[in-house]
Formats: C-alpha cells, sequence, structure tokens
C-alpha cells in the first residue's frame, strides 16, 4: 500500500516521477533484503528513469567544473584524488526521489531499526591513479568504546558514470563480524577471490551495503569515476568524536523546492524537526592555511581595483556630460 500511495502522491503533483515502476518492487523487497542480510551487499534493479538520471548527472557535472570558491558554487578538496560535493540533495529532485525510493525504504525497513534516518548525502570525483589510497575499512561513525554492540549503518550509493575500472570492491560476509575499521592487505590474504563482489557497471548502477563489511575503491583507477554514497542509521546512536568534532552528520540540507508531497515516513527519514546532531554556531576547529590567507588578500585586492576602475570610468563620463 505505501508503494502505490508514494507513486500516486507523485503523479497527483504534476511533476515527472524519478521512480521506475515503484509498485511493481514490492514483491523483491524481501528477497533483497535476505541477500543484504547473507552478504552485506546487495545490487538493485534499475531504479531511475533515464531523463531523472540524466538530469542528476548534469547537476552533479554542474559543482565539478571548478574548486568551491567565494560565491563560486564547486567542489571541495580535501585529498589529491578526489574531488568532493556534499549536499547533493539540494542539486535536483532525482536525489531526493532515490533516496526515498519505496524499493530502498522498504528494505531498510527490514534491516534497519525503525528509527533510522538518512544522515549524509555526498558525492566524489575520483580521479585516474594506480595508488591504493582508499584501502580496505569498514566505517567507523559510532562511538565503539561506549558499546559492545556493532551498530547498523547502511549505504546507498549510485553511479553517475560508467564504471569499468576502480570499481566498489566488498567482501561479502564480512559485515558485523567486528567494529569497522581500517583493514591491513596483509590481513585478507587468505581472502577467497569468489567472496569479493567487484561492481562494475554503467551509470545508474545503485546498490545497498552494510558499511560495517569490508570494502574499498578498486584500483587501478584508468578513468573518472563519479559517484554518490547516503549513509542511513540512527542518529541517536552516539558518535564517535572525530565526526562530532568535523560534524560530518549534521542535519540535512535540502531544497525546498524538492520537498512537494512528502509522507510522515519521508519526513522522518529526511529528519525533519530532529535537532539530535545539530550544533549551534559550529565552527570547525583549525585555521586555514596561509595560501588561503594569501589568495582572500589578492581577492580583496582584485575587488578594490575594480571598484577604483569604477568611480574613474563614473568621473570621466560625468566631466564628458559637461562639455
Amino acid at each position: 500500500m505505501g508503494l502505490l500511495m508514494r507513486e500516486e502522491t507523485q503523479i497527483n503533483g504534476n511533476r515527472l516521477s524519478a521512480f521506475v515502476g515503484a509498485s511493481s518492487f514490492a514483491p523483491q523487497v524481501e528477497d533483497l533484503h535476505a541477500r543484504l542480510e547473507r552478504d552485506g551487499i546487495v545490487v538493485l534493479p534499475d531504479l531511475l528513469h533515464p531523463e531523472a538520471l540524466r538530469a542528476m548527472q548534469e547537476a552533479f557535472a554542474s559543482r565539478l567544473q571548478r574548486l568551491r570558491w567565494n560565491n563560486f558554487e564547486g567542489y571541495q578538496k580535501t585529498e589529491p584524488y578526489r574531488h568532493m560535493v556534499e549536499d547533493v540533495l539540494v542539486l535536483d529532485q532525482g536525489f531526493v526521489d532515490l533516496v526515498l525510493h519505496p524499493l530502498v525504504t522498504g528494505i531498510l525497513d527490514l534491516y534497519l531499526d525503525d528509527q533510522y534516518e538518512l544522515t549524509e548525502a555526498k558525492g566524489w570525483k575520483s580521479l585516474p591513479t594506480k595508488r591504493d589510497f582508499h584501502g580496505w575499512h569498514g566505517d567507523a561513525w559510532y562511538d565503539q568504546a561506549q558499546c559492545d554492540e556493532i551498530h547498523k549503518e547502511v549505504k546507498l550509493a549510485i553511479y553517475l558514470s560508467d564504471v569499468y575500472s576502480g570499481a566498489f570492491n566488498y567482501i561479502k560476509g564480512s559485515h558485523r563480524q567486528q567494529h569497522p575499521r581500517l583493514v591491513k592487505n596483509t590481513e585478507l590474504a587468505g581472502t577467497d577471490a569468489s567472496q569479493i563482489t567487484e561492481l562494475l557497471g554503467p551509470a545508474g548502477t545503485a546498490f545497498l551495503f552494510d558499511t560495517s563489511g569490508i570494502h574499498r575503491q578498486g584500483v587501478p583507477m584508468l578513468e573518472e569515476r563519479q559517484a554518490c554514497f547516503f549513509n542511513y542509521h540512527n542518529p541517536r546512536v552516539t558518535l564517535q568524536q572525530e565526526d562530532i568534532d568535523y560534524y560530518r552528520y549534521h542535519p540535512l540540507v535540502l531544497n525546498a523546492a524538492f520537498l512537494g508531497g512528502l509522507t510522515e515516513k519521508d519526513q522522518r527519514i529526511l529528519g525533519f524537526g530532529n535537532k539530535t546532531n545539530f550544533q549551534r554556531a559550529f565552527v570547525r576547529a583549525g585555521q586555514p592555511s596561509m595560501f588561503y590567507f594569501a589568495l582572500s588578500a589578492a581577492h580583496s585586492a582584485e575587488l578594490f581595483v575594480k571598484q577604483l576602475r569604477e568611480r574613474i570610468r563614473a568621473r570621466v563620463l560625468r566631466m564628458g556630460t559637461r562639455t
């Protein structure tokens, strides 16, 4: 019933639905959930219409044109081989429709507790390299010192470009075996190749995985890879201090234009009204580099010169009108 209701809301809202036959996925939910429970990862069937995928690709690519600077939107760069785009839910309707897709939430309803929310939405363009810069690991996010339980977190991933090298790798069955951490290659020396899933595929390929499982970005990467990842977990679980300091799981940044026709469940998943991890007047620790201050000073000088030229031009024009 919930699947049909979501689809009907999209149609009555007079906007193109990004969902591909949403109600037809209902019988698949239990099977896909069973695979996620068994392997820790499951590839999803096509979720988006081609038009919706193209719009998402165009919106994402618009942020990859330049480094974010002053009033120019763009990507962030915190490491050599990836360009990061945060808060992708503001870019296009398709991203919001994807994270609330009935097939996705149907599987999550069975796998996670009923308090889960979407806690992060970001993407990367990974650059060609032979370096193993993002090796084997499980995603640490909760305070492991305060609990023995391995808390559940699931990520939804989607490729926005064709991926035929440097694909996502996952060791099937490695989820919920230990608290997530970095894993050395030597620890996996005896791993059978049949246990490793390599997710090659065209743009639009989507999958869910338990982040406690051991995974990595494969190498070598022979062409650019564009992909987005969306985290779902219970936001009331105490975060590790590193993520609190970084304000990583802040409340989602949303675009009001994309929030029509939401159900109560949709609003809960998007974290409406939940201030659990909100930090008032947050300021990130540390200081920018000297390069930042040099660029800021140069930009201020550029603005001053521009304003001075405009004043001189205006004065010349006034003198011309008098003669």
